[in-house]
């Protein structure tokens, strides 16, 4: 990482004057993905708005999550549609999006990430040079496993299961008394077929883009989580962009959300029956179960962020 993060710095310091040559849009997702083609569609938006160019760089090419938003930090990169697990190392407020059963639907995470709580979440992370530009779609999670279905809290006992970094996730699976592990996206599929995991947990969008029900066919709907995923800016680039550059790049992320997030709520209702037809097996878990399991997470959380919890869960309607 290091080695890669050096190389990206050198090629920072060959850019010049107060004009960027180009943009670097970065991500770790692969063609077909939904934030693929968000990102191809918001460098479209902001080279039509302001004539720059933009250099779209997807599959983890400038690196995994982490390194990405490290980059972001540094004005290597300028933007990164990137994770709630890697961004809640910087700011740890944005991983409670991620609370057990927190919200019911897609919509109603949107609602909340577009409001207060979205603004609240900016201002912190702009406190640690990065600027978030708005919040993209990653989806309610479901388990996904080698050989058997997960259906209740005891069938995820002992578990080997890959999640991403994020803490919030971690607490919930060790709530489950699973053995989970965090491990970078692009490094999965590999690990999964190596049998370093016996699963993993995503929505239907990236199991499917990924092919990992491939390599996983026994998909249990759990709806465990939601995962947002942010597009974050580094704050030097936008500080340094006038009002009307700044504008356009909130209007190609808007406009990029709307095709990203229809792509994740279709992709939830008709990616079923697309899996089924090539192999994977599909079964409903229990939820209240789950829920009664992972209770706990939100007592654990309230004790550091008890005002934050609270207004997640009335703006969730949770009470």
């Amino acid at each position: 990482m290091k080695t890669r993060l050096l190389a990206f710095a050198a090629a920072a310091t060959m850019v010049t004057g107060a004009a960027q040559a180009e943009v670097i849009f970065a991500h770790g997702a692969n063609p077909g993905n939904p934030r693929y083609i968000a990102a191809e569609a918001w460098a479209s938006a902001y080279t039509a708005c302001t004539g720059e160019a933009v250099n779209h760089a997807p599959s983890a090419t400038m690196g995994d999550d982490a390194e990405m938003l490290t980059s972001a930090t540094a004005g290597v990169i300028q933007v990164t549609a990137n994770s709630q697990g890697a961004m809640s190392q910087i700011v740890p407020e944005i991983g409670l999006l991620g609370l057990p059963f927190l919200f019911k639907d897609l919509p109603t995470a949107w609602t909340v990430v577009d409001g207060d709580v979205g603004e609240m979440l900016d201002a912190r992370a702009q406190e640690s040079g990065l600027k978030i530009l708005g919040f993209w779609d990653n989806g309610i999670r479901n388990i996904t496993h080698t050989d058997k279905h997960i259906t209740t809290p005891g069938d995820v006992k002992g578990m080997k299961i890959r999640t991403p970094p994020d803490p919030m996730t971690l607490a919930i699976f060790e709530a489950l008394e699973a053995n989970p592990a965090p491990l970078a996206w692009s490094e999965l599929p590999s690990a999964l077929q190596s049998g370093v995991f016996e699963g993993q947990e995503n929505p239907l969008t990236n199991i499917y883009s990924a092919k990992l029900h491939d390599i996983t066919p026994y998909v249990s709907m759990t709806g465990h989580k939601y995962e947002s995923t942010p597009v974050v800016a580094s704050l030097s680039w936008w500080s340094g962009l006038d009002e009307e550059a700044q504008n356009c790049a909130m209007e190609a992320t808007a406009s990029a959300s709307d095709i990203q997030r229809g792509l994740s709520l279709k992709g939830d209702t008709t990616l079923r029956p697309k899996m089924e037809a090539e192999g994977a097996k599909f079964a409903e878990a229990d939820k209240a179960a789950f829920q009664a399991a992972t209770a706990g997470v939100y007592d654990q959380y309230a004790k550091d962020y008890p005002e934050l919890v609270d207004a997640l869960k009335k703006a969730a309607g949770l009470q």
